[in-house]
């Protein structure tokens, strides 16, 4: 029954704009640009709002920093203080290391293999396949992000699978990806393209970050590790 309500949702679809996935020209670097920008701009308040429940270390430290403050000072108000700061502490310094990551990434994903997805002339999507120094079999999917207005129209699952079609026809035995996106929408994507999750590093450096003090308190991240083996790709899957 889900394999079936899948493919009417995949029908449906195709009925809509058509969807060209092609590969990156210079013409297109303002548009992949905003996407970079959008995509991890939203990651800001995922990661300090949302991202706080699967970090229980990090709520028992701003508990600790609540005691202590309340023993320090005798007031019993900053108890109500201390969340509004705790927040803001997160959203300010969650920003400021996906701002680090923004030009870290730049430079790197504009120098791979990129791809853009088009609706009706109009860049929503961009995904990018870096290979690996450290083994010729690898590639990873790196930086794919779809405009949110053309989000649930199988733009993702488009870009992703033209990751894996560049694998096979380049010989990869493996496909990974890495995220630290807490929003399930991204990994119910990933395993619908393939991908089997295969770790998690708690408390991932993310490039660009300063990691100052203040920085390990307030921003924690989980880094989900995935991969596919595009061997075990049926052929009808590759194209």
């Amino acid at each position: 029954m889900e394999g079936k309500a899948q493919k009417k949702k995949d029908n449906q679809h195709n009925n809509g704009p058509k969807t060209i996935v092609r590969e990156y020209e210079s013409a297109d670097k303002s548009h992949v640009q905003r996407l970079f920008y959008e995509g991890l701009m939203e990651m800001v308040p995922d990661i300090a709002f949302r991202g706080l429940r699967h970090h229980p270390e990090s709520l028992l430290l701003y508990s600790a920093m609540a005691v202590v403050s309340i023993v320090i000072t005798t007031c019993w108000w900053m108890i109500g203080l201390l969340p509004p700061i705790v927040l803001c502490g997160r959203y300010f310094y969650s920003r400021r290391v996906i701002h680090g990551y923004l030009e870290h990434a730049m430079r790197r994903d504009m120098d791979s293999r990129l791809w853009v997805a088009v609706v009706e002339d109009k860049v929503v999507g961009i995904v990018a396949a870096v290979s690996q120094q450290n083994s010729r079999d690898v590639v990873e999917l790196h930086r794919m992000s779809v405009d949110r207005n053309y989000r649930r129209c199988g733009i993702g699952m488009a870009l992703g699978r033209k990751v894996l079609e560049f694998a096979v026809t380049h010989r990869y035995s493996t496909v990974i990806l890495g995220t630290t996106a807490y929003t399930p929408a991204a990994h119910k994507l990933y395993k619908r393209l393939g991908f089997c999750c295969v770790g998690v590093t708690n408390g991932y450096v993310t490039p660009g970050a300063r990691w100052s003090l203040l920085e390990r308190i307030f921003y924690r991240v989980r880094h989900y590790h995935y991969s596919l083996d595009v061997q075990n790709i049926p052929s009808n899957e590759q194209h």
